[in-house]
């Protein structure tokens, strides 16, 4: 995916500010489709003379005898959209869109090591910007609206070169038997309830956090002071997953209900597990080691009654 402004700069003529404005009438007149010309000194850009407002000075009154046969920099705006080749491109289409109504649709100037690269229009930027929208768009979870395996995965992959990292794996107890109870509607309405518990408390003070799929959730915090993050979200959970449950369900003690195994067992409700896994004491090489590990703890996690957290409790096989 394409998400550097650079990638998508072409190649365009530069001047000298010294230029007469003659000779940038000149170049205009000989490419037609030239939308502005990048003034340069230094191999660095310092000014942009569009063509919009070029010709709307030569074209007043007095204007071609004034301008003229002076140089080029009198009609030059001097202080230009200049990003980097790294910026990410979502980032160039906000500082674009920010330009005053004047400035709006002129070429982005894109620079590399500091001196002049290219030039992005805004036409370009607006269809590369749609183009990833969409794409991103196809690797999120359609119920939860966040990103889903593939973005987990990569996010996971990033975090091996990480100092510190707490990865957080975030799923629900019971949730079989609640969809068997109650529907998937409902089910579903628990999922988007616990997506926003887990917004709150990780995505919101800028963690990652992605659903892997069903009642299954993951997050990826740089750090290793994770314990109040989980204490929260637990808590927050256990005083609200009442409300998506009959009264009645509740409060009859014999009540049962079918198990994973198909036989009645007596009805629980919804618990969450966080199984937490670090490299504080051991230094990952692939996020399949992470996947393993973490799996591991999920297991040990799911066998404690309750909503509860594990951090780094795993014992793999040999």
């Amino acid at each position: 995916m394409v998400t550097n402004i650079g990638e998508i700069a072409k190649k365009v003529p530069t001047i000298s500010p010294n230029m007469k404005n003659k000779q940038v009438d000149e170049i205009f007149t000989k490419n037609p489709n030239m939308r502005g010309i990048v003034v340069v000194h230094n191999n660095k850009p310092i000014a942009h003379i569009t063509r919009t407002h070029f010709y709307q000075k030569i074209g007043t009154m007095y204007g071609y005898n004034l301008y003229m046969g002076r140089e080029s920099k009198l009609l030059a705006k001097i202080d230009p959209l200049i990003v980097d080749y790294l910026q990410p491109i979502t980032e160039v289409s906000k500082l674009a869109m920010q330009r005053t109504e004047e400035d709006l649709y002129d070429d982005v100037i894109v620079i590399q090591n500091d001196e002049f690269f290219g030039v992005v229009s805004i036409r370009a930027l607006l269809m590369k910007f749609v183009e990833i929208q969409v794409e991103f768009a196809s690797f999120l979870n359609p119920l939860s609206n966040l990103p889903g395996n593939h973005l987990i995965e990569q996010k996971l992959k990033e975090s091996l070169e990480l100092p510190q990292f707490s990865i957080l794996y975030f799923d629900l107890d019971f949730f079989k038997t609640y969809n068997d109870l109650y529907g998937f509607n409902k089910g579903d309405k628990v999922l988007l309830h616990l997506t926003e518990i887990l917004k709150r408390n990780i995505q919101q003070l800028g963690y990652f956090l992605g659903h892997i799929g069903g009642d299954d959730f993951m997050a990826v915090i740089p750090q290793y002071d994770i314990k109040e993050i989980c204490e929260n979200i637990i808590h927050e959970f256990d005083e609200t997953i009442p409300y998506f449950y009959d009264q009645a369900h509740l409060s009859e003690p014999h009540f049962k209900v079918k198990g994973r195994a198909g036989q009645l067992e007596l009805f629980s409700i919804m618990s969450l597990s966080i199984a937490v896994l670090t490299n504080k004491e051991i230094k990952f090489e692939k996020v399949e080691e992470l996947s393993n590990c973490v799996a591991a703890v999920k297991r040990k996690c799911k066998k404690v009654k309750g909503s509860c957290y594990l951090i780094n409790e795993y014992e793999l096989a040999t």
